[in-house]
């Protein structure tokens, strides 16, 4: 079981991870995460970074490491990793790649309620999807590829390649989907039909 942390959001994760190469102010790593395409993993916004890192700072995983100020830019404060923080940051990434979580993605969401939709409408639909995620894989494996190809260590790729492979189970599963409401003879569609048939029959 996931343990209870002091701060729980995902970004002070990434904050505490970065801080291991070295203080920096939360701008700093802003540009960093951007530049790294971590945004893509963890949501964040500047005035958030600046708010976890004064969470991580109460909790004793980051201590201030002094100020600088650029040109006109008002003054920004840099943070330095606390021994305790060295510690939660390896404990908590531990605990991420080893101890499965159950997540909540919105297309299970979506899956749960799909019988309020006709079933033609949810083949349409299901049909845009996957047009939709082959579009998206092409986009990120040309991206992966070319990052390769300019030199980037496929190991800091290895999320986007773990992107890949749920895109493809995505697709097989809306494909499979789709065949399972069209099979001729067999499939959901008929009966799928009658019950918003008999639902808006009124009595």
């Amino acid at each position: 079981m996931p343990k209870r942390r002091k701060v729980s959001n995902l970004l002070g994760l990434a904050v505490l991870s970065y801080l291991t190469q070295g203080p920096m102010h939360p701008y700093e790593m802003g540009r960093t995460l951007q530049h790294n395409r971590d945004d893509r993993s963890i949501k964040f916004t500047i005035g958030s970074l600046y708010m976890v890192c004064k969470q991580l700072e109460k909790a004793g995983f980051i201590v201030e490491a002094g100020t600088s100020r650029e040109g006109q830019l008002p003054e920004r404060t840099a943070y330095a990793l606390t021994d305790a923080g060295r510690a939660e940051q390896r404990d908590w990434l531990r605990e991420l790649v080893a101890e499965p979580q159950y997540e909540y993605p919105h297309f299970v969401a979506a899956l749960s309620l799909i019988a309020v939709l006709a079933p033609d409408e949810a083949v349409e639909l299901l049909n845009n999807r996957r047009r939709r995620l082959a579009a998206e894989r092409a986009e990120l494996r040309g991206a992966i590829d070319s990052a390769v190809a300019a030199g980037l260590h496929p190991l800091f790729q290895v999320e986007e390649e773990y992107r890949l492979v749920l895109l493809d189970a995505d697709a097989a599963f809306t494909e499979s989907l789709i065949a399972r409401i069209t099979e001729p003879g067999t499939g959901w569609g008929p009966a799928w039909a009658q019950f918003h048939s008999t639902e808006r029959t009124p009595p």
